[in-house]
C-alpha cells in the first residue's frame, strides 16, 4: 500500500479517499476504509499474513459505538490514556455524524447520568425487536494475560470492585442532540433495527475487556450478522507489562489489535475518515567502513521506500565511538541498521536499548549482529542469533573453493510473505557469517552454503519484546545491485511494519 504524508501525525498506513465528483448534492459521501484481517497461510500453520480489503459504507446505513470511554477509571494509566483517545474519538464522530452515521455513546454503567435525556430516551424508546438466537462461539486464549486486572499502576489500584469512580463518558466527547446513549445491548439492537444500520465501527476501551464482551461490542455483533469493524487506533488494552508476555504495554494493544483480525472481524483507522494518515517513520542508522552502507542504503531507501510514501531519517556516522542525531529513534515506527563494533556512551547506547525494549520493528543488515561492543549480549537478545566470525572470503582461486555465497529458500520458509517474489536460489558476493544456532524463537528463511563448510542460516525471523524482528548477514554492495536481495529487503521492511507485503 502507498503512503501520502499529511500534516498530522496520527496512525499510520489508511489512505482518505475523496468520493466520486458524480454524487449528487444531497447524497452523503460514502465511508471509505480499508479493511484489515489476518489470514493463515496453509502451507504454514500457526503463520497468519495480513490482508487488507477496501470496503465502502453507506453513511445512512453505519453506525459508531464509543465503548466505555469514561471520565475515570480505577487504573490512573488507563484514566491517561483514555483522556489522550478522547479528542480524537470526538473528532471521528463529528465527521461521520456530519454525513449521516448514527453515533451511540455506550460508556457502561453510567445512566443515571444520562436519565432522561433525549439521547438516551432515544435509545429506551426504540421498537422492540427480539433478536436472532446466537451461538457461543469458541475461540483461542487472549495473546496476554490480564488476570491480574491489567491495571500498570505502580503499585496497581484494586480495580473492577465497586463503586466505580466513572460517572459519565469523558466530557471531550460530544453527545450531539441526534446521537444516542445506551449501555445495554437489546437496545442498541433495537435501535439499529429502526434505522436500517447495517455497518458498525466501534472505538474506545478496553480491547481486550469491553471491546470484545460487552452485550453491544463485537462478540455479540458479531453473533448477530453486523458488519462491523474495530478502529485499532482509538482503543487501548487493559494490561500490566509485568504480566505474559512481559511486552510494553502499546505491544499489548497491538497483540490484541491482531488477536481480533485473526478471529473475529477486520480493524480499520481513523484516518481513513478524517484524512490525516501519517506514513511510518523508518530510522536507517548506518555505522560501519567495510561495506559502503551509508551509501546502499539510503540508495535502497530512495528507490524502494520513498516511493511508498516512508518518512527516511538517514543517520550516518564512521566514528566508532560516537553517532549523533539518535533522538530520531525515540519516534522511529522502524529501526534499519547497519552497523560495526561500535562502543557507544551510554546517553547514545539508551537510545538504542530503549528503542529494543519498546517493542518496536528492527532489520538489521550483515555486521549489525556485532554492531555493538558495549552490549555483546544484542545479536543473541535481540536478533536470535550467536554471532562467531565468518568463513574467509572466497575468491574460487583453490580447488573446491566458491567465488560467492549460495543461497536458498529453506524447505519450510518458500510460502513467507518476505520471500515472495524472492528467486528461490541466487549468489552473495559477500562472505558466509557462522551464526548458529539461532534462538528457539527464530525462523530461517534462507541457507548460506560457501565451499565444502557446514550451511548457515542468512536470512530469518525472530521476536524480541513481542517487536518483529529481521536479519540477514547479506549486504555485501554488490548484493545491492541484485533484484532478488533487494525483493527481500523491501519485502522485510513492509513485513516489519506489519502492512501487507507487494
Amino acid at each position: 500500500m502507498r503512503h501520502t504524508a499529511f500534516p498530522l501525525c496520527v496512525a499510520a498506513m489508511v489512505l482518505f479517499t475523496a468520493g466520486p465528483a458524480a454524487h449528487a448534492k444531497d447524497q452523503p459521501e460514502a465511508i471509505k476504509l480499508i479493511a484489515r484481517t489476518r489470514t493463515e497461510i496453509a502451507a504454514l500453520p500457526g503463520r497468519f499474513e495480513v490482508v487488507e480489503k477496501p470496503i465502502e459504507w453507506d453513511p445512512a446505513k453505519s453506525a459508531l459505538i464509543i465503548c466505555d470511554v469514561w471520565d475515570k477509571h480505577t487504573c490512573d494509566n488507563a484514566t491517561r490514556r483514555t483522556a489522550e483517545l478522547a479528542p480524537r474519538i470526538d473528532a471521528l464522530a463529528k465527521a461521520l455524524r456530519a454525513r449521516g452515521a448514527m453515533i451511540v455513546h455506550a460508556p457502561s454503567d453510567t445512566m443515571k447520568f444520562y436519565e432522561g435525556t433525549p439521547q438516551r430516551l432515544r435509545a429506551q424508546e426504540a421498537p422492540k425487536v427480539t433478536p436472532p438466537p446466537t451461538t457461543q462461539r469458541a475461540c483461542p486464549a487472549l495473546p496476554i494475560d490480564d488476570s491480574d486486572g491489567g491495571c500498570d499502576d505502580d503499585p496497581p489500584h484494586a480495580i473492577h470492585i465497586p463503586p466505580y469512580p466513572w460517572t459519565r463518558e469523558n466530557p471531550a466527547i460530544e453527545v450531539a442532540p441526534q446521537d444516542a446513549v445506551s449501555d445495554k445491548g437489546d437496545e442498541i439492537y433495537n435501535l439499529f433495527r429502526q434505522h436500517g444500520i447495517e455497518h458498525v465501527l466501534l472505538c474506545g476501551v478496553h480491547t481486550n475487556m469491553c471491546i470484545l464482551n460487552r452485550k453491544f461490542a463485537i462478540k455479540q455483533m458479531t453473533a448477530w450478522g453486523y458488519d462491523i469493524a474495530l478502529l485499532r487506533d482509538l482503543t487501548d488494552t487493559m494490561y500490566n507489562p509485568k504480566m505474559a508476555p512481559f511486552v510494553p504495554h502499546r505491544k499489548g494493544t497491538d497483540l490484541m489489535v491482531e488477536y481480533i483480525e485473526k478471529y473475529w472481524c477486520p480493524t480499520v483507522l481513523s484516518s481513513a475518515v478524517l484524512g490525516d494518515a501519517r506514513p511510518p517513520n523508518v530510522v536507517i542508522v548506518t555505522a560501519e567502513q567495510e561495506y559502503d552502507a551509508k551509501d546502499t542504503l539510503p540508495a535502497f531507501a530512495k528507490s524502494e521506500l520513498e516511493p511508498r510514501g516512508y518518512k527516511i531519517t538517514c543517520i550516518n556516522s564512521d566514528s566508532t565511538t560516537d553517532i549523533p542525531g539518535l533522538e530520531a529513534l525515540d519516534d522511529a515506527d522502524l529501526l534499519i541498521m547497519f552497523m560495526r563494533r561500535r562502543t557507544l556512551p551510554d546517553d547514545q547506547l539508551k537510545h538504542f536499548q530503549s528503542y529494543f525494549e519498546s517493542g518496536r520493528p528492527v532489520v538489521a543488515i550483515r555486521t549489525s549482529c556485532h554492531a555493538f561492543q558495549n552490549y555483546l549480549q544484542f545479536d543473541g537478545a535481540v536478533l536470535g542469533c550467536h554471532y562467531d566470525n565468518h568463513y574467509p572470503n572466497g575468491t574460487g582461486k583453490n580447488a573446491g573453493e566458491a567465488p560467492f555465497t549460495h543461497v536458498k529458500t529453506t524447505e519450510k520458509s518458500a510460502a513467507d510473505p518476505i520471500l515472495r517474489g524472492v528467486a528461490p536460489s541466487f549468489d552473495s558476493s559477500g562472505s558466509l557469517y557462522k551464526v548458529s544456532p539461532l534462538a528457539e524463537t527464530a525462523t530461517p528463511l534462507l541457507l548460506g552454503s560457501w565451499s565444502d563448510k557446514p550451511a548457515e542460516p542468512v536470512a530469518w525471523t525472530n521476536t524480541h519484546k513481542g517487536g518483529r524482528i529481521f536479519f540477514t548477514s547479506l549486504g555485501h554492495p554488490e548484493d545491492f545491485q541484485r533484484p532478488a536481495f533487494k525483493l527481500l529487503l523491501k519485502n522485510a521492511v513492509e513485513w516489519a511494519l506489519d502492512e501487507p507485503v507487494e
